[in-house]
């Protein structure tokens, strides 16, 4: 591997020109095929062999005609104070407005709350539901305004007017600001850690490049594929972080080469040879964490994994291939400004630079940096660095058995949006379980007698606790399904709400026994509680299938048991830990009002395996850029503490730096009025804080401090059958240090000659 990638470093190097406008022409095509993509249809959100699913297929087959996937609104008015929605005056508002609405190209039906009872008991509060033939996201911007019309018209008049339901949808925003953000902080952060603006804008402009070849990708396919926002959304994000990360370990690589003496291009072979090796794992390992979101079954999330992995290999291949062109077009400028003025020695091999480093070094011994007196702190006392460590991440963790997963509806929406504003209308006016009402789909075509069977389930229905209203049984013109709406009592995201769905669902297996009648329950509410089961039920063998096949390749990287053992349960410590802090905040409230929390309420049924795989693939990536630098200097001959100090002498700083420009980018996502994207954007920054700093700054060393050089033990016969994918750069020492002289660039002489 390390002889493959020096080589393919070195080729980049000498062909740059011809590397980089590749690259160029690639993100050209992709920009293209973007802007000249036919615009994305709806994204159907379908979770396959669920009963809210089967129920929502049958009701297309059985009632067609009906735009079951249409979009809804619904305007909900508010009386002024000491006044009735039945007053003549306000009743003529609602009528001009249901009028209004009428005529519209994409419209269905609109009712009329007068005449469909959606006047609340008191009078004051009601609500016209408006359906569409169309989904949210494909209406069209006239529909949405004669709706956001409709209803500034009745505003005018006096009423309080908002509107809620999914007809607003026009997608999710793509958080320009947050991204903004997260580029800031990484450029300050890349400038504080390399010392030079030019190495500092390398990473970035190779993430650009990465991202905007993926990204433009996916809106490209979008049509063809079904790809929905969120899936550009996490290819973003994920693949701006791993991107500047990823070019950051090989441009630093790259100048430890230069310091030692190494001409330009013999210090571009070997750190690609070396850190690109470790690039190429710790990609590995994301991409084997995203990819595997497929065994979730869930089609939304196959997509945005295969999207994000795909977006990841993108980052990969430019880090190999671009950084290299890009570092042959940099010259000098790419080392630090105080190394810049310093002239260098005659001679370009290691020993000329390891004689003119020298000197100042036995005159004044160069003071440790903090990463060595920190690694040797943790090698005096590991005992008490690991016990602090875990009992630390433990405490934190202990809010994650309190974990209550829903999905975000309007009512968890900023109390500025009128969807939000809509929500607690028809709360106050109807009750909190107006928003979340359940469809039961009666299949009759088995039954003797169907009317009898959907009265059989209205009467089961009434009897149980937290039901306000059960409408009678509407059925289709064949007369073999029927529908029964049901309004609970409780919120949608409520515990009470998803019991009243299981005990529905218990009494239906009772109704089947007796009149051969299938009663299953949908809706929104029901889909968002089988959503979450089915998560959950992915969790345990998604969490076994990706460690298990991490765990394999990086026995491979480090030729070790116990090294990828304690990896995979310092990941879990870190995932543990980051949910119980989005427990806290999102959940409790916790210092909500910092980060702008303003509704607390169930965690986003996604985010704990959502988090397992991100945070993984992430945890990963510095694991193996640390470790392999410790495992380079014990194979090199050296102790295992002296390892260990080696590793964060060369490592610590970068990853630093890489983990604090990864939450820069995760965070920037928290200024998002989305309440999913804040949540993930936190969720994904705290895990990389807790993974970077704690766990391999602080754990993994304390841990293989104690092991010594047990950590390093691997069966004979397990290491005669793993194959050598040499990333300690062994193979390396077969290319002589004179073949960088003999091949220095000529770029060089030119530069000496200016300095």
């Amino acid at each position: 591997m390390a002889t493959f990638l020096y080589k393919l470093g070195r080729f980049a190097f000498r062909r740059r020109g011809f590397v980089a406008l590749m690259w160029v022409a690639l993100l050209t095509l992709a920009g293209v095929g973007a802007a000249t993509a036919p615009a994305p249809g709806t994204t159907s959100f379908s979770i396959p062999g669920v009963e809210a699913q089967k129920a929502f297929d049958l009701l297309e087959q059985r009632f067609p005609g009906a735009s079951a996937d249409g979009a809804t609104g619904r305007i909900v008015f508010k009386a002024p104070e000491g006044q009735k929605m039945t007053d003549a005056a306000n009743r003529a508002t609602v009528d001009r407005t249901v009028k209004a609405l009428s005529g519209g190209s994409e419209v269905v039906s609109v009712a009329d709350p007068f005449t469909t009872h959606a006047v609340s008991k008191d009078a004051t509060v009601a609500y016209t539901s408006v359906r569409y033939d169309a989904p949210g996201m494909e209406l069209t911007d006239a529909t949405r305004h004669t709706l956001e019309q409709a209803a500034d018209d009745a505003r005018a008049a006096g009423l309080t007017v908002d509107v809620g339901g999914d007809a607003l949808q026009a997608g999710a925003e793509p958080g320009a600001a947050g991204e903004v953000i997260g580029l800031a902080i990484a450029a300050v952060v890349l400038v504080v850690t390399l010392g030079s603006l030019v190495a500092a804008g390398l990473p970035l402009l190779t993430a650009i490049i990465g991202v905007g070849i993926g990204v433009s990708a996916i809106t490209a396919l979008a049509k063809a594929l079904d790809l929905g926002d969120t899936t550009s959304t996490l290819a973003l994000m994920i693949g701006l972080a791993v991107g500047i990360d990823y070019a950051l370990f090989i441009v630093s690589r790259y100048r430890s080469e230069l310091a030692e003496g190494r001409d330009r291009e013999e210090a571009v072979g070997r750190a690609t040879g070396t850190a690109g090796s470790a690039v190429v794992f710790a990609g590995l390992t994301v991409v084997i964490a995203l990819a595997g979101l497929s065994v979730v079954n869930v089609p939304m999330l196959t997509k945005m994994g295969l999207a994000a992995a795909g977006t990841v290999v993108v980052a990969v291949l430019i880090a190999l291939t671009m950084i290299p062109a890009l570092l042959g077009f940099a010259g000098r400028r790419i080392r630090a400004t105080g190394e810049k003025r310093r002239p260098r020695g005659a001679g370009s091999g290691k020993a000329a630079g390891a004689s003119t480093a020298a000197e100042p070094s036995a005159s004044r011994p160069a003071r440790p940096g903090p990463g060595v007196r920190w690694a040797s702190f943790v090698i005096r006392r590991p005992a008490a660095v690991l016990l602090l460590g875990v009992l630390g991440l433990g405490a934190i963790a202990v809010p994650a058995t309190q974990l209550e997963l829903g999905l975000p509806d309007d009512g968890s929406q900023p109390t500025s949006t009128t969807q939000r504003r809509a929500y607690d209308l028809l709360s106050e006016g109807f009750g909190p379980g107006f928003n979340g009402p359940l469809m039961i789909v009666v299949d009759a075509r088995q039954s003797d007698d169907p009317q009898a069977a959907a009265a059989s389930v209205t009467d089961g229905i009434k009897d149980l606790k937290d039901v306000v209203t059960v409408t009678p049984a509407a059925f289709n013109k064949a007369g073999d399904t029927a529908t029964i709406t049901v309004i609970p009592d409780s919120k949608p995201s409520s515990a009470q709400t998803e019991d009243l769905v299981h005990a529905i669902r218990g009494q239906g297996a009772d109704v089947r026994s007796e009149t051969g009648a299938q009663v299953l329950v949908t809706g929104t509410t029901a889909m968002n509680i089988d959503f979450s089961q089915k998560l959950n039920d992915a969790l345990v063998p998604y969490l076994g299938l990706v460690v298990g096949l991490a765990f394999l390749l990086l026995i491979v990287v480090f030729r070790s048991i116990l090294v990828p053992l304690k990896a995979a349960l310092g990941f879990l410590l870190s995932v543990l830990a980051a949910l119980g802090a989005v427990v806290a905040v999102f959940q409790w409230g916790w210092l909500g009002g910092l980060i702008g929390v303003e509704e607390t309420g169930p965690i986003m049924s996604m985010m704990p395996i959502f988090m397992v795989g991100v945070v993984f693939g992430l945890a990963m990536d510095y694991e193996v850029f640390l470790v392999t630098r410790m495992r380079e200097a014990y194979v090199h001959g050296e102790s295992p503490a002296q390892a260990i100090v080696t590793g964060f002498r060369h490592s610590a700083k970068v990853v630093a730096a890489a983990a604090v420009i990864m939450m820069a980018v995760f965070g920037g996502f928290i200024s998002s009025s989305e309440s999913m994207i804040k949540m993930i954007g936190f969720g994904l920054a705290i895990a990389v804080f807790f993974d970077a700093f704690i766990v391999r700054m602080a754990i993994v060393p304390a841990v293989l401090a104690l092991l010594g050089r047990k950590a390093w033990w691997l069966p004979r016969w397990l290491d005669r059958a793993l194959p050598n994918v040499d990333v300690e750069g062994e193979g390396l020492k077969a290319h002589g240090d004179g073949d960088g002289a003999k091949d220095a660039d000529p770029d060089d002489d030119r530069e000496l000659v200016r300095a």
